[in-house]
């Protein structure tokens, strides 16, 4: 098994929202129970974290912390996945195999996208949460289990429920303690928290320290409906360590999705990232004229200043490039970059 990173509860990033407080405060509660956790959430808003820092903060912080993803299995596979199989019990199976439940004996079963566990399945998952016990696949003998269960949902498995999809017996052995995670379209004031977090640890990673960050961008950021949640920012934020080619964090190093996305209201109408009308206006000049510093920065640099070669890079005229050099301010730039090519 992959080994887990070691996440506590100083080591995670925590923004202002009350909601989030709240769920690292239930969090601190629950560190010395046994009992199930459902954390229910979109789609990276976390869940896979939680459940690290609930292991990390139980008394089973030191045995294995076994996680697994019940939608990347086939309905005939998942079973010998969770609870293994013996030798002879299908086509393939060459030699016993331990599943994921005695894998994690004496610490804890992270079961992400429990929701798209089939109903059948449903069925030995109750019998395992009830009598902590499970049978390999193709055996007869029983396997006592000392395990901790953390399940994860991206939908309301009180609504499958009702819609009958979700075993309600299933549905209240899971739900003893729940945690709701808020997606991040509902808690904009954590995004200027969460961005130079993932910004230092992506830069750090290059050796470089974290540019300046202009203001546009970080309207931008905080306008834009974060559909992916943490994950998606997390992303954007290792895009730009990535791509950024000069001593500001400008519009033209923003993906397409968030720079002209943002400020859009999310399909669902009674929680828009923010109102039309509380929204500041945005000046397309300004952003343009990043976009274009941005550029001209980077094939400055790309060519150790030679701005024949950066109109190259361009598909302009040198001429042209000086022009547009001191329009936007960059000459002082463009002669340092000279200047590191010579002494270099």
């Amino acid at each position: 098994m992959t080994p887990q990173p070691q996440i506590t509860m100083d080591s995670v990033v925590v923004g202002p929202s009350a909601r989030m407080r709240a769920v690292f405060e239930f969090l601190r509660v629950i560190g010395s129970s046994d009992s199930t956790v459902l954390v229910t959430g979109e789609s990276g808003t976390g869940k896979e974290v939680m459940a690290s820092l609930i292991h990390q903060n139980s008394r089973r912080r030191h045995q294995p912390l076994v996680a697994v993803s019940c939608a990347l299995f086939s309905e005939t596979l998942i079973e010998s996945e969770l609870f293994g199989h013996e030798r002879g019990a299908f086509t393939g199976a060459i030699t016993d195999w331990p599943g994921r439940f005695e894998l994690a004996q004496g610490g804890t079963i992270f079961l992400d996208d429990i929701d798209d566990v089939p109903l059948a399945m449903q069925v030995k998952l109750l019998r395992v949460l009830q009598n902590r016990t499970i049978e390999r696949l193709g055996g007869t003998r029983t396997v006592p289990i000392d395990v901790r269960v953390v399940a994860g949902s991206k939908r309301d498995l009180k609504q499958l429920v009702a819609e009958g999809r979700f075993r309600e017996d299933l549905y209240y052995r899971l739900n003893v303690l729940p945690i709701a995670l808020p997606p991040l379209r509902e808690r904009p004031e954590d995004v200027p928290v969460l961005m130079p977090h993932f910004l230092e640890r992506y830069f750090r990673r290059r050796n470089e320290n974290v540019p300046a960050i202009s203001d546009a961008v970080k309207q931008a950021f905080m306008r834009y409906a974060w559909p992916g949640n943490v994950r998606e920012l997390e992303s954007a934020c290792e895009r730009i360590a990535q791509t950024c080619s000069c001593g500001t964090v400008r519009v033209g190093c923003l993906s397409a999705s968030v720079l002209f996305r943002a400020g859009e209201q999310t399909a669902d109408a009674a929680s828009p990232v923010l109102p039309a009308s509380s929204a500041a206006p945005i000046s397309l000049d300004d952003r343009l004229r990043e976009v274009e510093v941005n550029l001209i920065s980077w094939a400055l640099k790309a060519s150790g200043g030679n701005k024949s070669r950066a109109a190259e890079l361009l598909k302009i005229k040198r001429s042209t490039l000086g022009d547009r050099i001191n329009r936007c301010g960059l000459k002082a730039a463009s002669d340092k970059a000279r200047l590191q090519l010579v002494t270099g």
